[in-house]
């Protein structure tokens, strides 16, 4: 069992209201490290990567739809370049990076940086399925498409800080969708990655579902993944501090047993890293989000309850 890198990045570029940015303090606070011993793993927490603000980060407000293609282009370019030189420095060291977020768009640097060892496909637990790019968005908040551009669609799939060619889209699985622009579904539905809605978990159950989303992410079951959990992938009533909230999402029993069978079916060897984001504390109750994601850390690393 490889040991973990806990790296905290403190960016709401990507997001349309403030507050995620202070997501790495309230899952370290909500237990994190006891959560983590608890599983037995090894872990190590390196801080949180150096982000920039710009003039008017602190005067933003949330925002509805916009002429502009993107927002915080530059500054968020600059997060995901230095997130994955650090999480290229983490796996070569022969560690895990546990990246706490920070919005979405942050999983772009994170895949970035995972290139060294090779093709790796991913497992994407979220209310949203994040495919719009700057062409399609109608917020041109980048946390809206952080998959799209790491498969290489729209303009941001031409940056190298953006773009993951070692990501093998027909290893990409989206689970528990529930809120997808009408243009995302064209994109997906042209696409080779496999989508698993909320109607998919209802009729079938969290367990199968993420059974069959493990084969493809694998690759038939030897490959590495990537690991991306939004916290908004729940219902609002389990984790209320999340900046997109969509009602319907899964249950806080369904979301343990999706990563207590992560962690039996993928060994910590193979998922190459994970990353928790969303997680906004100025919207939580009592910082619930972040507790729950603490537990939903250590159950993805192999806690149990026997």
């Amino acid at each position: 069992m490889r040991p973990i890198s806990i790296l905290g990045v403190t960016t709401d570029f990507g997001a349309n209201r403030r507050g995620v940015d202070m997501g790495p303090s309230a899952i370290r606070y909500g237990g994190l490290f006891d959560a983590l011993d608890d599983a037995g793993v090894e872990w190590t927490d390196v801080g949180n990567l150096h982000t920039p603000r710009t003039a008017t980060a602190g005067t933003r407000e949330p925002i509805g739809e916009t002429d502009q293609p993107i927002r915080h282009r530059e500054e968020t370019a600059e997060v995901c370049s230095r997130l994955s030189a650090r999480v290229d420095e983490i796996i070569t060291s022969g560690q895990t990076p546990l990246v706490l977020g920070g919005d979405h768009s942050l999983a772009m640097g994170t895949l970035v940086g995972t290139h060294k060892v090779g093709p790796i496909g991913a497992l994407w637990f979220d209310a949203h399925a994040d495919f719009n790019t700057p062409e399609t968005s109608p917020s041109g908040n980048i946390h809206g498409m952080p998959l799209a551009s790491v498969l290489g669609y729209g303009s941001l799939g031409d940056e190298p800080w953006a773009h993951a060619p070692h990501l093998d889209e027909d290893r990409v699985v989206l689970v528990g969708l529930r809120d997808v622009d009408e243009s995302e579904t064209d994109h997906l539905e042209a696409s080779g990655v496999t989508v698993y809605t909320m109607t998919d978990i209802d009729r079938r159950g969290v367990g199968p579902v993420v059974m069959d989303a493990i084969d493809i992410a694998t690759g038939g079951g030897d490959g590495d993944v990537h690991l991306s959990l939004d916290m908004d992938w729940l219902d609002p009533n389990e984790a209320p501090g999340v900046g997109t909230p969509v009602r319907g999402g899964v249950s806080y029993r369904e979301a343990h047993t999706a990563m207590e069978y992560l962690a039996e079916q993928l060994p910590t060897a193979s998922i190459r890293s994970m990353e928790i984001v969303e997680v906004n504390p100025i919207l939580d109750q009592s910082n619930e989000t972040g507790k729950l994601a603490c537990e939903l850390a250590a159950s993805a690393f192999g806690k149990t309850v026997v």
